[in-house]
């Protein structure tokens, strides 16, 4: 038998059996750069009771830089529903949750920063699912799902490994496979569409939000981490409008941000402390870092050059997201953002600051090594079910509904009953859903 490196510890939760796995991996599974270097990769499998024989499926997680899920119990939601049927593997990508971390500290001891940084995309994170695969499947085709993020992760699994998979399950994450810049054009009017509905809903928030802006302009404010809080990075909170979980939760944080402290109006500590909490990157670096970065290879497939800032050359475009608009003025809107990169997200939080010169590079980038390939795409038989939703902010519907025109034996389910979160909102039913068009 072939060596391994696979170490495995096992514990039972609520009837469930959970194996934790680590495996060495390595750093650029190609070899072209830093060969024989290996990191640690951590993936989390469970299997309900009598589930032992039953086929693997790997959730890819969405992001760029988010952990696998952590639940309470596994028999609920969408887990809950996918171990009636398969075991679950619930991978952390490389750099984030127990897998070897990706933090500032990191990087920047590395003699060239943004090369070992854009070694935690989507061709390396697809490197290493096949490697637990071999391992777990004892190589064996096994099924994915991918969330927002992880469906770019599974779209590139497609074009790479087809052999590898029985099937593909996708919510809300089919890319568009287009310049970053064709995207941005199509969200920053999603964008503003999502906050005129908030401030439909919630009409004193739009006041509240434009004097908390103006106040920053104007007064330093500091968040608990000790970075100052700045208009651009507070608009960066409209985030939270992409997800019918989160969109009211909103509402709430505006509820008295001000206090008169010696005479002078200032925020409260229970507002800093709360945005903060949301704006913070401790938790995922690699979120607004690599935010851009996922879209390089079909950006300069598209235009020939890199992503160059998009969102943020793109701003000025659109009525309401000019970053240096008065926020007071009220013969023109002021909105919110969403997953649109600024400098400001990068330079002005703790957690990446020394990373924006990593940033920039990738930003410049033109050498992406190719994920995927429409060729293959449009050739494949793997079973697709796509779960698309008409009111997605951050993944244009138009866009996700070309991709899956593009791939045979490929069905979709398209509804404004859901949004962004879906799975997270009504898990089990969206699995349920996607089984059921898939076999249908």
């Amino acid at each position: 038998m072939a060596e391994t490196s696979l170490r495995t510890t096992s514990y039972v939760q609520h009837g469930c059996q959970v194996h934790e796995h680590r495996l060495d991996v390595p750093l650029d599974p190609t070899g072209q750069h830093y060969p024989g270097r290996t990191i640690e990769v951590f993936a989390r499998q469970v299997i309900a009771p009598g589930g032992a024989d039953r086929p693997l499926l790997v959730f890819l997680q969405g992001g760029p830089g988010g952990a696998g899920p952590r639940v309470g119990d596994f028999r609920d939601g969408w887990i809950g529903e996918a171990l009636k049927d398969y075991r679950v593997l619930l991978l952390d990508q490389r750099g984030t949750g127990q897998s070897t971390p990706l933090s500032s500290d990191v990087v920047m001891v590395e003699d060239d920063p943004a090369l070992f940084t854009s070694l935690f995309l989507q061709n390396q994170i697809i490197a290493d699912a096949e490697a637990f695969r071999e391992e777990l499947a004892d190589g064996a085709k096994w099924s994915t799902l991918g969330q927002s993020y992880g469906g770019f992760l599974t779209l590139g699994y497609l074009s790479q490994h087809p052999e590898a998979l029985r099937e593909s399950l996708f919510t809300g994450g089919l890319p568009g496979l287009v310049n970053i810049d064709d995207i941005y054009r199509q969200t920053y009017p999603l964008t503003a569409a999502r906050n005129q509905v908030y401030f439909e809903r919630y009409r004193d928030d739009q006041q509240v939000i434009r004097e908390v802006a103006a106040h920053l302009l104007d007064t330093e404010e500091f968040l608990p981490t000790g970075e100052r809080l700045t208009p651009t990075r507070m608009r960066s909170i409209g985030s939270m409008l992409g997800g019918a979980m989160n969109t009211d939760l909103l509402h709430y944080l505006w509820e008295g941000p001000f206090e008169m402290r010696g005479g002078r109006r200032r925020l409260t500590s229970r507002f800093l402390a709360e945005i903060g909490g949301h704006l913070s990157s401790a938790l995922a670096p690699l979120y607004w870092v690599l935010q851009e970065a996922i879209y390089g290879q079909t950006t300069v497939a598209a235009s020939g050059h890199g992503t160059r800032w998009s969102a943020q050359r793109l701003a000025a475009e659109f009525d309401g997201f000019h970053l240096d608009a008065d926020p007071l003025d009220l013969s023109s809107p002021w909105y919110l953002t969403g997953e649109h990169l600024f400098t400001e997200l990068i330079a002005d939080d703790p957690a990446t600051a020394a990373l924006l010169p990593v940033t920039e590079a990738l930003a410049e980038k033109t050498d992406w090594q190719k994920t995927y390939d429409l060729d293959v795409l449009g050739s494949i038989d793997v079973p697709k079910a796509a779960l698309i939703y008409d009111d997605d902010m951050f993944v244009p519907v138009q866009l996700s509904k070309q991709t899956a025109a593009l791939m045979p034996n490929t069905r979709t389910w398209v509804t404004n009953r859901m949004e962004h979160d879906g799975l997270r909102a009504n898990g089990s039913a969206v699995f349920r859903g996607l089984k059921e068009i898939l076999t249908d």
